[in-house]
This record gives C-alpha cells, structure tokens and sequence, in this order.
C-alpha cells in the first residue's frame, strides 16, 4: 500500500514524490503518457542523431531551484551545460545586446545605460539565492527575506514598460523587454516586469543553462532519485476519478485545475469547483523545431554564441506583438523564443547538422499555422536561413495540449500571468496547493511559483501535505 500517489509525472509531480519519499512516504506516481516528464522530455524530431527538447529548454530557474539544487540529481546523471553567452537580443541594421553572468560586463556594454542595469541587476544578482528562497513559493506567506523580496517587489509589481523608462537606449530597453515578455502578457500590465527581473538577474547570477542529453535528463534524474528512494512509477494509467485511486492519505495531483475538477468530482468543495472551473489560461505556444546545416546564419556574431536569442525588435514592437497575441489578434511579427542549446551541449547535433528549438507566442488555442512567420522572424536577423533548413516539425498549441493535457489551448505556462493570478494562482487562498478535500493537494505549474523547470510547486506542495500526514511516520 502507498503512503501518497501522485497522479503526474512532469517535473512538479516527480519533485512532490521525491519530497515525500526523502520524508518516509511509500510514493507510487501514476502517469498517463507511455513516457515520464511532461514537458521535460527529450527526442529525435527531425532527423536522425539531432537530439530536440520536446518542449521546456533552457532553464535559468531549474539551476536556482532550491529544490533541485537539495536533490543531489547529479548522482542520477543531471549535468549543466553553460553557453558562452547566455541570452542575445538581436536588432536590426546587424546589432545586438547580451546579457551574460558578469553584470559588470553586461552592464559595461549597454554604454550610457550600463550605471542604472548595475544599480538595479547588480544587487538583485548579488542576493538572488534569497530572492530565489522566497518567490519559489507562495507569496501569502512571512519570507525569509523581507527587507530583499520588498526592494524587488516595489519594482516588480510596474508594467515592465514603465520599468523601462529608467534606460534610455533603445538597446537596454529591448533586452529587457525579451526577458520581460516571458510572461505571456501585455508589458503595459502591472508585475510584467517580475519576469524580466528574475530572468535576468538568473543570468547574471548562474547564467541560463541546458541539462546535459536533452531536458529529459531532468527527469531521468529526478525518476533515479524517486527510485533510489523506494518510489515507484506506473506509465499508461490514466486517472479519471479519485475513486480510481487505492486508499492513502495523501493524493498529489500534478494536472490543470480544470482536470483537478474532474478527477475530484462532487468531493471537491463547491467554491473550488467553482475557481478551478473558471480558472483562466493564457497565450500560447506555435513550436517549430529544426535541423540546421551549420547553424542559424545570424548577422550579429554574439547570436551565434548564445545559448537563447530573444527575436521581437525593439520593446515597443515586442510590446505590440504582445498586446496582440493578447487580445487573441496574430501579429505578423511575433514575439519568439529561439534556442541553440547544441552550443552548450554539442552531442544534440550529428555532425554539422544542428538542433534549434524556437516557438512563438500566438493567441491561446490558435489553430493556423505559423512556421512561416517564424522562418521570416529569424531570417530578419539572420539572412539565409531559410536555405539552411534541412528538416523541421511544426507542433502548434492543438498538438501541445494533446501531447500534455496541462497545456491547455497552447499555454505552456498552465495559467495566465495577469496581474492577480501572479500572484494568487490557482485561486485566491491562503493555502493555495489545498484542493479543500482532505489529503488531496494541487501541485502542477497552476501553483506557486508557476511555471518553469524548477520543481518547486511540487515540492511546495508536498511539504503542505507533510504537515497533514495523519501518522507519525514522517517527521
């Protein structure tokens, strides 16, 4: 008999059944897909021997995670891979900005605007293994660090385009409003510039990482860990019904609230219903991935080194691309999100034929396709490219939530980032992993602190299952 069954095994419901089982609990973790991860799983896409990252690629957070960083995962394999340069912003006319892990240096290349991105990053990295502690996890909570999350909350909480209004090059301003648009949201709302701050200040603080093999080997790492630990996983188990489920005390469900509502059936209380029900999902994700002869021929020689490029322009055309995406309207040049992680990890290419992984923010549940807007936004900056695409696979939001039913319409972040669910996700509550039924808990990405390969919604919310355990066998 187990002690917890967690129903999930992307990277929040392996990290709450390796929190359990460190603590004594028998876990077996029922999964749906024939195969573990979520959206932490890696593959051959296009062509043979050109290893791609099925969905989540580089993760600034999954290094900072204190979660991840207490597992000890790289026992189970787990190896970060850094690029030269972390993140580059290309513009037109052949420029580009970076950020990297000096501040110092980013903040000397940004010219007349490098003495006010030093006054405002370089205390944010300086302390953002604190910063980290306290916005991994819930918000309605006494921090840590009280003096540290209040300075950076007084400038979170701004449209990240007022926050930008202290740069005055349009160069600063675009490399923060890529980092800003990681949101999914308009950059004229409230809090839209928390992304940009913790994006940032992660790059300037441990840089912006890939996992060594593909973003799979989080999972295999985490799924040794579980099993070291006398955890047990079961794939092809579709749960429907918590009545499914044998008796246990604790049930963690690492599912959209939506999907929660259904499984819990009339056990859950009426306003949960009724909040998981109406709970809002966001933008989404048109994901295309290709293999490339040589690499992506970008103008500027920094995009060619770094690890992420942010493609959108200035901030005021990511900000309008943004918007529309929004109001549910298709821009003709949107925001994308392009990764060339076989620079950090050279075994992903097979040979001169090269892995990369781009996607674009579209209206959520947008059903036409955008791979060409997608060519035409890199080929912006990068003339030619088009010429040296060998093979690509488009994966638009229909096919993503098909793949992973937590991304509903397209949204890879399992919610909407407005400026109340931010915050309060995935309902206003003090105890917000609580699903109200006894012993059932939420702990997908629609908990704190939302989306990202850190793990610490799951681990989050099997520590509040923790203090619930009703025998004394974990302490």
């Amino acid at each position: 008999m187990s002690d917890a069954i967690v129903v999930g095994s992307g990277p929040n419901g392996l990290a709450a059944a390796v929190t359990l089982a460190e603590r004594g609990l028998a876990v077996t973790v029922l999964e749906a897909a024939a195969e573990i991860g979520g959206g932490a799983r890696s593959g051959e896409a296009t062509l043979p021997g050109v290893l791609h990252d099925h969905c989540s690629a580089v993760h600034p957070f999954g290094v900072a995670s204190p979660f991840l960083r207490s597992a000890d995962l790289a026992r189970h394999g787990l190896r970060w891979r850094l690029p030269e340069v972390d993140l580059a912003h290309p513009l037109d006319g052949g420029d580009a900005v970076t950020a990297g892990r000096s501040v110092r240096a980013t903040a000397r290349a940004l010219g007349p605007d490098g003495a006010a991105w030093l006054r405002l990053f370089g205390d944010l990295s300086e302390g953002f293994d604190e910063l980290a502690e306290d916005t991994l996890r819930p918000i309605v909570r006494v921090p840590a660090h009280p003096v540290r999350l209040a300075r950076f909350g007084s400038r979170a909480l701004l449209p990240a385009t007022v926050l930008a209004r202290r740069w005055h090059t349009e160069r600063a301003r675009a490399l923060f409003a890529g980092a800003a648009a990681h949101s999914f949201q308009p950059l004229d709302r409230p809090l839209t510039s928390a992304a940009g701050l913790l994006l940032i200040a992660a790059a300037h603080h441990r840089g912006w990482p890939v996992a060594e093999g593909g973003s799979g080997a989080i999972t295999a790492a985490l799924a040794g860990r579980l099993r070291e630990l006398g955890g047990r996983i079961e794939t092809g188990v579709r749960v429907t019904s918590l009545a499914e489920l044998r008796p246990c005390p604790v049930v963690l469900l690492d599912v959209a609230p939506r999907a929660a509502a259904a499984i819990c059936g009339p056990a859950l209380p009426r306003p949960v219903r009724r909040a998981y029900l109406r709970y809002r999902h966001g933008p989404a994700a048109f994901k295309v991935d290709f293999a490339v002869a040589g690499g992506i021929p970008w103008r500027n020689a920094d995009c060619r080194r770094a690890g992420t490029v942010h493609v959108g322009g200035t901030l005021e055309e990511v900000a309008f691309a943004e918007g529309e995406v929004a109001r549910g309207r298709m821009p003709q040049r949107p925001f994308l999100v392009v990764a060339q992680q076989y620079l950090a990890d050279p075994g992903r290419s097979a040979g001169d034929v090269h892995p990369v992984h781009a996607y674009a923010h579209v209206p959520h549940g947008y059903p036409g396709d955008v791979e060409g807007l997608l060519v035409a936004g890199i080929e912006r900056f990068a003339p030619g490219f088009r010429h040296r695409i060998l093979a690509s696979v488009a994966t638009g939001p229909g096919e993503l939530e098909r793949r992973n039913p937590n991304y509903v319409g397209g949204d890879i972040c399992t919610g909407a980032n407005g400026p109340v669910r931010t915050v309060l996700r995935p309902r206003t509550a003090p105890h917000p992993y609580d699903t109200g039924i006894p012993g059932v808990y939420l702990c997908s990405a629609a908990t704190p602190p939302g989306a990202g390969v850190h793990g610490m919604c799951g681990a989050n919310a099997a520590r509040a299952a923790l203090r619930a355990v009703p025998h004394g066998g974990p302490g």
